[in-house]
Formats: structure tokens, sequence, C-alpha cells
């Protein structure tokens, strides 16, 4: 865990069900998974391919909306909001890494971290982002685009923009997943790193055992139900 404050749940899952249609009937993606996620604790949720990781992160998250079921973040139920409402409550205190970066190609490293803080209204944007950077040891690349960085340094820009705002929770959808080994390795500390020293509340949906193996737990999803 990232240090002693771990207390009540800050994200919640009841009974989460998500289906989709397809040719050949309802196809069931998630069936009834339930978990809560402790301020401050750092959890895995693991499981193979087509196991439903990714969908559930995304239900946990607001970026997409349960058939059934309830996801409570904060207190405030995600679940009974619309699309605006639910990107409103990510904006107070929710940051996102991906497995493929997401960085805007057309913005430089600062212009990337920058932009949530801007969207934030911060006026301390700039130097902010740039001390963030500095963190992630991308002080001297804050000028260069995307396609200017290796693999590694585009997934630590995007790590610095995820805790630029200072989030309460975010959430790591396969952050190694596009990396070699040696600097997905780097990667994972860096964000586990930063992790400890803000005190976030970490999700990582990972098939590293590895990576699984640094959180402090870890919930394993097999045909969209959770194992065991």
């Amino acid at each position: 865990m990232t240090d002693g404050t771990v207390n009540a749940a800050l994200l919640r899952a009841d009974a989460l069900t998500k289906q989709v249609s397809s040719p050949e009937g309802t196809l069931t993606i998630l069936d009834r998974v339930s978990l809560s996620v402790a301020r401050g604790e750092t959890l895995a949720i693991t499981g193979p391919s087509g196991s439903g990781k990714s969908t559930l992160l995304a239900l946990l998250a607001g970026l997409d909306a349960p058939t059934s079921g309830q996801v409570f973040l904060d207190g405030v139920e995600l679940s009974a909001l619309d699309e605006d409402g639910r990107a409103e409550a990510r904006a107070r205190g929710v940051g996102f890494v991906f497995q493929s970066f997401h960085l805007l190609p057309g913005l430089t490293a600062l212009e990337n971290v920058m932009l949530p803080l801007e969207l934030a209204d911060r006026a301390d944007a700039d130097p902010a982002a740039r001390a963030v950077l500095g963190e992630v040891g991308l002080a001297a690349r804050v000028g260069h685009y995307p396609n200017q960085l290796s693999g590694g340094e585009q997934q630590r820009v995007a790590i610095a923009r995820a805790f630029a705002a200072g989030p309460s929770l975010l959430f790591a959808d396969e952050p190694t997943g596009n990396l070699d080994a040696v600097t997905g390795a780097r990667v994972a500390d860096l964000l586990f790193d930063l992790n400890a020293r803000a005190g976030t509340t970490l999700v990582i949906v990972t098939h590293d055992a590895r990576l699984a193996a640094r959180c402090a737990r870890s919930v394993a999803l097999a045909a969209g139900r959770v194992a065991g």
C-alpha cells in the first residue's frame, strides 16, 4: 500500500454487468462483478485477453455505462450520471495512463502535460507541467513532439500528464504493454514511485504478473467474472 492513510473505499462497484448486441445475440462481457478499492490502495486487475479487464476499467472510470449495477466514486454514483456528468466527476480527480500513450501528436511534451491543467483553468499550468516533466526525467525534452520521443519517453509524458493535476485516483490500462521489458520496468518503477509520493489510489489493468505483484492486491477476471 502506498502509505498508512488507507481507510474508506474511494471506489466501489456493485454487481456490474455489461452486455452488448452481436450477430449471435446478446454477449455478456462482464457478469455481476463487485469490488471495492480503499483510499491509497494499489489494485491490479488481471486476467487473459477477453476476460473483461479493459471493459471493467472503462466502467469503473465512468468512460462507459454498465447495463446494470452501480459504480460509486468518492460517494458519487457514476452509473446514475449522464456522459457529461461522468466527465465532470473524472475531471475532479481522476487520471489515466493508457497502453498506447494517447498523446496529441500536434502538441509538444510540455503542451500535452499542460492541457488538463489549462482545461481546469490552472493559472500555473506552464510551471506545474514543467515541474512534473522534470520529475519524470524529461526536463530537456519539453519542446519535443511525440514522434520525436521514444516509446518509453512518450509513456513518461503520459504519466506526467496523469499526475500533473494531482488526481486522487489513477487508472492505468496496460501501462507497459507497448514497451520492451527493460523500458517497461523503468516506467513501472516511475509509476509506483510517483504514486507512493502522491498518495494516489492506483488501479492497474495488466496481464503482466510482475507488474501485478507490485500492487497490494489483485483481482483476477475470467470470462467476465471475478475468478475464485
